[in-house]
């Protein structure tokens, strides 16, 4: 139970017994430093039900506490704030309790409890994965870690977008201008390859624009009317009807991309339980649709396009099949929801994880699934998050300017390097363990920076700034659990076994407040899909730590029951920062 739960039906018996009256709810916030006090009371709410002044109010609670409750030991009030000192004892019961607890604050799942299914990644056939998506990755990951943390099954999901008009424009553009190349035969990878002739379309596509707009076209005509785009509708076309050679084509490079993305998500250190494929979900969706069709949700206009009208719901008219037949994106995400709730029957509740200039798409498709009667669409999650840039600019991934996952990691590791070397503490690495520390630093940087920040803000990413080995950035966490790590070993001495009741110092009962919230964090990050609440829960323990570590002495001190004591404490913050970070998807390192 954490001290607001113990102390909120004491409060509750305070006010009945002295003013004969109920609140329904009791408000507390942590006690302000320059205040002595463990958690605070607010008086203000009290004040409707109860005449008198908030000092005479916090004044008469705060004894009756102090008589009656074992955990306080004092009190003070500061106009309508009861400002609660919490004995040591409580705190070091606390910490007995769940110093030798190997997840403390993650709660294990129940039989009975629906499940969560969280889609993140979700790239496109047709080009490497880069920046946008490591930020994808990186939320949907840990959002569904975190889930987990707090007791609820979770299933790890994408859904590949390997059909489609882009799909086709890299196929065109290899059988076109591709002279057989390979993977092999370059030396690229895979999805690496593809995504060099979607950049080859792209760049093919704009020259016969601009030859068709000095021919006196408008632009919107030349868009229409340029070969290339017309052949590349026309595969699109051949594949919806299953052209053999098409398919075959689409087959080939598909898994040229699927083994490049494979290599990209073991770098990254993300896995995924199930996938989907947008080739597989656009006929069910087809299928649905035609269903609605007959229940008069969607309707047909005279070019034998369907549409369903959603302006009595605040929103538009949208298109879920064109007029040739061929499926849009919402058909298949229609198809691919309706397809997951039929595999895991379980599942309560799906979270999204895509960029934000989705918002408007998912409030249609939420919605056309609650009208098409699905009662799961109740719980459906849209975790919307802002755009990543580098200070050089916003990436342009059909310009083939985009910022590849693959080099950035790359990148990181040698951001590491460099700072790494220039501080000197690496001396007596051996290569191969600098190599492993340097991609550890340099990925910790990235993932924290990243998901630091509340998903909903945009992001300038500064990979200098990510590595730095102060402030509020992965390394200087690493850090701190590595410098643990060096006292734990150091510790020559036998600190197993449970200390006496000893009087805590001022900043060994700070780090204990600090540890006490994790669970509440968790379930807080939990309810909220924010890894950001981990991170920055992260940061503040390890600054209670080294405050607590320059303030005194662990294992100089000459008492042995402080000693021990300290070395415990310092070993349960290290075992909760390795459990946060593991919520991050990101390693710590023994040694730094």
């Amino acid at each position: 139970m954490t001290l607001s739960q113990i102390l909120t039906p004491q409060i509750e018996k305070a006010i009945s017994a002295l003013f004969g009256v109920t609140i329904d709810k009791i408000e507390f916030q942590a006690t302000r430093r320059e205040f002595e006090g463990d958690i605070t009371m607010v008086i203000f709410p009290l004040l409707k039900l109860v005449k008198s002044n908030p000092v005479e109010l916090g004044n008469k609670i705060g004894t009756y506490l102090v008589e009656n409750v074992a955990e306080v030991e004092k009190f003070n009030v500061v106009s309508g704030f009861l400002n609660i000192v919490i004995s040591d004892s409580y705190y070091l019961d606390f910490f007995e309790k769940v110093r030798s607890e190997k997840n403390f604050g993650f709660v294990t799942p129940s039989e009975n409890e629906k499940a969560t299914l969280v889609e993140y990644s979700s790239p496109n056939t047709n080009k490497p994965l880069h920046l946008g998506h490591v930020r994808n990755n990186l939320l949907g990951y840990s959002v569904a870690e975190i889930i987990k943390a707090s007791g609820k099954k979770v299933y790890k999901t994408q859904i590949i977008n390997d059909r489609g008009i882009h799909i086709c424009k890299s196929m065109l553009a290899w059988e076109k201008f591709g002279n057989n190349e390979t993977p092999e035969t370059s030396g690229l990878k895979g999805d690496k390859l593809v995504g060099k002739y979607y950049v080859e379309f792209d760049k093919v596509y704009k020259g016969q624009i601009n030859g068709l707009m000095e021919q006196g076209k408008s632009e919107d005509e030349a868009k229409k009317q340029a070969p290339i785009i017309l052949e590349a509708q026309e595969m699109l076309q051949k594949w919806e009807a299953g052209d053999e050679q098409v398919m075959n084509l689409w087959r080939m490079m598909n898994q040229w991309v699927y083994a490049g993305f494979a290599e990209t998500y073991t770098n990254l250190g993300v896995d995924f339980d199930t996938y989907y494929y947008e080739s597989n979900t656009y006929l069910l969706g087809k299928d649905i649709i035609e269903q609605g069709l007959e229940k008069s949700i969607f309707y047909k206009k005279p070019d034998g396009s369907v549409w369903i009208d959603l302006t009595e719901d605040g929103l538009d008219e949208k298109l879920v099949l064109r007029s040739d037949g061929t499926s849009v994106y919402m058909t298949q995400d229609i198809g691919t929801a309706v397809q997951r709730s039929k595999d895991f029957p379980d599942v309560g509740g799906m979270v999204y994880t895509v960029g934000n200039e989705q918002d408007y798409h998912f409030k249609v498709l939420f919605l056309i699934l609650k009208k098409l009667g699905y009662d799961w669409a109740q719980n459906l999650f849209h975790l919307s998050y802002g755009m990543v840039d580098l200070p050089s600019g916003k990436m342009k991934s059909r310009e083939g300017t985009v910022v590849d996952a693959d080099d950035l990691m790359d990148d990181m590791a040698e951001t590491a390097r460099t700072i790494s070397e220039e501080l000197g503490k690496l001396d007596h690495y051996s290569e191969e363990e600098k190599a492993k520390l340097y991609k550890t630093i340099g990925l910790g940087a990235l993932k924290y920076y990243i998901l630091k920040v509340d998903p909903k803000k945009r992001i300038l990413f500064n990979p200098e700034e990510s590595v730095d080995f102060a402030g509020n950035t992965g390394p200087f966490i690493q850090y701190t659990y590595a410098r643990i790590q060096s006292i734990i070993r150091k510790a020559d001495f036998d600190y197993s076994g449970a200390v006496a009741a000893i009087k805590l110092h001022e900043k060994e009962k700070e780090l204990l407040k600090q540890m006490e919230t994790f669970p509440e964090v968790i379930q807080n990050a939990a309810q909220n899909f924010s890894p950001a609440l981990i991170a920055n829960y992260t940061y503040e323990l390890v600054r209670e730590y080294n405050s607590f570590y320059q303030a005194v002495p662990i294992l100089a001190s000459d008492n042995m029951t402080e000693k021990i004591f300290r070395v415990q404490l310092s070993k349960k913050v290290a075992d909760i920062i390795a459990s946060a970070f593991s919520l991050l998807g990101i390693d710590v390192p023994e040694r730094m």
